[in-house]
């Protein structure tokens, strides 16, 4: 697999761990990363033990790979997550891929922070549907941060129309893959409501799934209203 400014990196397809067991549980975390709560998320919020998440994240950190996370869309942009297991530069890189596949930005990354640029809610939902507009990742990838051209991962044949390229077609794993990105000032109610349904999808129990979608919500919605200068990069501000 090969991304333009990701030489030095072996990168491998990242798609099959999102069935294993401790997946969520190391994703989703670094969402709280901000300390400004009194209890960290537990793996079994997302219906995981301490040994699964210990166990992959062996393999999600592993310096000698690289996961790649592809969210292609039929019509719209899609997104590509990195995991840059760089040692002494690790973190997590978002990029926004040209419609056609052909072309992606950086437009953002998780470091000890996060820093770039954020999707609103609608945004965010859109490519997850992969109902999000042409016109809006032309937008995106004008005014995402300074960062070097980057080639989407190389793809099989082209799909038909409308239908996604080769990586991760389940909904709701989408929306988790990229809800690190949410920089929305005004996150909906639905959100709520929808990112449980999602977490259940993927394995977190139900009786407890509302309570972990308005945990990982409300530190998104702080980090937003702190950041007084923050632009979508959909929106082109």
């Amino acid at each position: 697999m090969l991304i333009e400014g990701y030489d030095d990196g072996p990168l491998t397809a990242g798609e099959p761990l999102l069935d294993r067991p401790g997946f969520w549980s190391n994703h989703l975390p670094v969402l709280c990363a901000d300390g400004d709560c009194a209890e960290r998320p537990d793996p079994e919020w997302f219906g995981d033990d301490g040994a699964d998440a210990d166990a992959l994240s062996e393999v999600l950190f592993d310096p000698g790979h690289w996961p790649v996370f592809r969210v292609p869309a039929g019509t719209g942009p899609g997104a590509v997550v990195v995991y840059r297991n760089l040692a002494g530069d690790h973190g997590t890189d978002y990029l926004l891929t040209d419609p056609d596949g052909g072309g992606a930005r950086r437009i953002a990354r998780w470091d000890a922070d996060f820093t770039g640029a954020g999707l609103t809610w609608r945004e965010l939902t859109g490519i997850a549907d992969g109902a999000s507009s042409t016109a809006e990742v032309t937008e995106a990838i004008e005014a995402a941060e300074p960062a070097e051209p980057a080639e989407a991962p190389e793809a099989p044949e082209a799909p038909e129309a409308s239908e996604p390229a080769e990586g991760v077609r389940d909904i709701p794993s989408r929306l988790l893959l990229l809800l690190p990105l949410l920089t929305d000032p005004d996150i909906p109610e639905e959100a709520s409501a929808r990112v449980a349904a999602a977490l259940t999808e993927v394995g977190a129990p139900a009786h407890t799934a509302s309570a972990t979608a308005d945990h990982l919500l409300a530190h998104l919605a702080r980090r937003s209203r702190h950041d007084p200068a923050w632009a979508s990069p959909l929106s082109g501000g």
